[in-house]
């Protein structure tokens, strides 16, 4: 049975991870609604966990030991952060078979149809990402729980997230996901930062607290069982304009350099999902499915709020500025390959 009227401590939750980007912030929204919610980890108990969460050491992909671990437990809902392979997906059906009234499945928004036939993105968008591994296995994961739901009633729901941040993620095109700081630092010593295209793609960026509102509307929502939902913000900007907002929020002009998206790919390979597989093409999405079936949903975090947020997190201690020297270097040695090639061109159309 899946609760839909009851937050206050009568339904129980299960988070597989919790402590990312996106999950730390509904794990404080759920917590702060009073939802019973348990994270399950590896063993290490997570910093700064709100009051009333509860961890379970446990290493999902030991299905033996978890099975153990687990036990008789049940839980009105399971949401896994953490998974991103269809074996991933057949170890939480052996797990979780029995045990949910609804199991949320977060999936990505770039696994909808690259390039895209239309501008505006909605959850019919057929799925389709020949550029980048990662959406490729969310998709195969969305289509082995669909058969689930459609074959023996497994009650999933998924969810999109996109590009989505919160105060320890600075969320820009070209940058280090791990060192996020990487592009603040170089626009504050006034170092080139490289935009990929023109500037112009459309894009949205999502504070992890208005994904949280939708996220949790959701559990245990009975009618959103077989249903597919992203989650963004509907604030929609240019490339250009993010950097430069980001870059007023460090108190600097930053310096852009327009580097077309297969230029950039076939220097740096790994770089083809990412952009030329998602954040290359303009994306705008319609939220008004999440919208009906979480009335409450709004995302009210305007970019220029959140990333100021987000930057004096970084310059309240030093310490936290870690500096990706690897990157940094790599961009470097795309940044001057580029411009000699320009100039040669220009050199030769003279």
């Amino acid at each position: 049975m899946v609760y839909t009227a009851c937050y206050k401590g009568c339904m129980r939750v299960l988070f597989i991870g919790g402590t990312g980007v996106i999950s730390t912030a509904c794990t404080a929204l759920a917590a702060e609604r009073g939802i019973d919610l348990t994270l399950a980890t590896r063993g290490r108990r997570p910093a700064r966990l709100p009051a009333g969460v509860k961890t379970l050491a446990v290493d999902i992909d030991d299905a033996a030991g978890a099975a153990r671990v687990f036990g008789d437990l049940r839980f009105d809902v399971v949401v896994d952060w953490i998974a991103f392979t269809p074996d991933q997906i057949e170890r939480d059906l052996a797990l979780f078979r029995r045990r949910p009234g609804q199991y949320i499945f977060i999936s990505s928004a770039s696994a909808y149809q690259k390039p895209a036939a239309h501008y505006l993105i909605t959850e019919s968008t057929p799925l389709g990402n020949p550029f980048w591994d990662y959406s490729r296995n969310k998709i195969a994961c969305e289509e082995r729980l669909l058969r689930a739901w459609r074959e023996e009633g497994f009650p999933v729901t998924i969810v999109r997230p996109s590009l989505t941040y919160g105060e320890t993620q600075v969320p820009l095109a070209v940058n280090s996901w791990a060192k996020s700081f990487t592009a603040i630092d170089r626009m504050r010593r006034g170092k080139k930062v490289i935009v990929p295209g023109d500037g112009s793609s459309l894009w949205v960026i999502t504070h992890n607290t208005d994904f949280a509102k939708g996220l949790v509307g959701l559990l245990g929502h009975e009618q959103a069982i077989g249903q597919a939902f992203h989650i963004t913000t509907d604030e929609v900007m240019t490339w250009d304009q993010f950097y430069r907002i980001a870059g007023a929020a460090a108190g600097v002009e930053p310096r852009l350099l327009h580097i077309p998206s297969d230029f950039i790919a076939a220097c740096i390979p790994e770089k083809l999902g990412s952009l030329t597989g998602d954040k290359a093409v303009s994306v705008v999405f319609d939220n008004s499915k999440i919208k009906r079936f979480v009335p409450e949903y709004r995302a009210t975090v305007r970019f220029g709020e959140g990333i100021r947020r987000t930057i004096a997190w970084f310059d309240q201690d030093p310490a936290r500025q870690e500096i990706d020297h690897a990157a940094n270097a790599q961009w470097d040695k795309l940044i001057a390959v580029y411009e000699k090639g320009l100039s040669e061109a220009v050199r030769e159309f003279d």
